[in-house]
C-alpha cells in the first residue's frame, strides 16, 4: 500500500488545514444534540463548506497549476458524499434529520481523510465532454447514495412496525417523521433521477469514446444501470415495494461503487497502482 501526499507538495499547507479544519467541524456535527446544543448544526454546515473549498483546491485544480481533475478512490469517494451532505442540507431544512446527520457527518470526516491519503492522480481532459460526463457519473453515485440513506431509514421503520406494538409506537411513520408512504416515494424518486442521470452520463460516455472498453469499470456500470432498470421497471409494472424493492437498490448501488471507486481502491490502495 502506497500513500501519496501530492497535494502537499503542489499546494503546500492549505490542503492539510483545511482537511483538519473540516474533520473536526464534522467532529463536532457528530456530537449527540441534547435540548441546550445548538453547535452540530452549524458545524455540519461549516464542515460541508470547508470541505467544498478542499474539493475546489485539490480535484479541481484551483491554485494547482496543472490541468485537469485529480481523479482516484478517494477524491470521488469525497466528492460522493459531500453531494449527499448537500442533498441533505437541502432536505433538512424542511424535516430535522438529527440521527442521519451524525451519521453523515462521520461519513464526511472520514472521506476528508481518504482524499488526503488517496489523491490519486491528476489526469488531463483529453475530450471536451469528459468532464461532463465524469460530473454526471458522480451525481449519480450521490443520487443513489440518497436514495440508499432513505432506503436504510425505510427498512429500519418498516422492522420497527413488524415489532409487537410498533404500529402503536410508530403509527405508519418512519425515522425522519415522515408517513411511511412519503418516505418510500422520497426514497425511490431519488431512484428515478440518479438512473436519469446514470443514463445521461452512459450515453455521453458511448457517445465520446475513441475506443470501446469492456474493463471492469464499464461492465460494473452497465450491471448497475440494468439492475436499476429493472427496479423501476418492477415497481411499475409489478409493483414492488418494501425489502424487495429496497434489496435491488442496494445491489445496484453495490455494483456502481465498484465500478469506479471499489476498482480504484483495488488498483490504488491494495496494488499501489494510481495510473492504472
Amino acid at each position: 500500500m502506497i500513500l501519496s501526499f501530492a497535494p502537499v507538495a503542489t499546494l503546500g499547507a492549505a490542503p492539510l488545514v483545511l482537511a483538519l479544519v473540516a474533520m473536526v467541524a464534522y467532529g463536532m456535527a457528530a456530537l449527540p444534540a441534547n435540548a441546550d446544543a445548538r453547535l452540530p448544526a452549524p458545524a455540519l454546515v461549516a464542515g460541508w463548506l470547508l470541505h467544498a473549498l478542499l474539493l475546489a483546491l485539490d480535484i479541481g485544480g484551483w491554485g494547482r497549476g496543472e490541468p485537469g481533475a485529480r481523479l482516484g478512490f478517494g477524491p470521488v469517494l469525497s466528492l460522493t458524499v459531500w453531494l449527499v451532505l448537500a442533498v441533505h442540507t437541502v432536505e433538512s431544512r424542511f424535516v430535522p434529520l438529527p440521527g442521519v446527520r451524525r451519521v453523515l457527518a462521520l461519513n464526511g470526516a472520514l472521506v476528508v481523510l481518504l482524499a488526503w491519503a488517496f489523491p490519486g492522480e491528476v489526469r488531463p481532459a483529453l475530450n471536451p465532454w469528459a468532464p461532463v460526463h465524469w460530473m454526471l457519473g458522480v451525481a449519480s453515485y450521490a443520487l443513489f447514495g440518497a436514495a440508499v440513506l432513505h432506503a436504510t431509514m425505510l427498512d429500519a421503520a418498516e422492522r420497527r412496525l413488524r415489532l409487537p406494538g410498533g404500529r402503536a409506537q410508530t403509527p405508519m411513520r418512519g425515522t425522519m417523521g415522515l408517513p411511511l408512504l412519503r418516505l418510500e416515494r422520497l426514497t425511490f424518486r431519488f431512484v428515478e433521477v440518479g438512473f436519469v442521470v446514470l443514463t445521461l452520463a452512459v450515453l455521453l460516455g458511448v457517445a465520446t469514446s475513441t475506443q470501446w472498453q469492456w474493463d471492469h469499470k464499464t461492465v460494473f456500470s452497465l450491471l448497475g444501470w440494468a439492475v436499476f432498470a429493472a427496479l423501476l421497471a418492477g415497481r411499475h409494472w409489478r409493483g414492488w415495494r418494501g425489502v424487495r424493492a429496497t434489496r435491488w437498490l442496494y445491489g445496484g448501488a453495490l455494483l456502481l461503487l465498484l465500478g469506479y471507486v471499489g476498482s480504484r481502491f483495488v488498483f490504488e490502495v491494495l496494488l499501489g497502482r494510481a495510473n492504472v
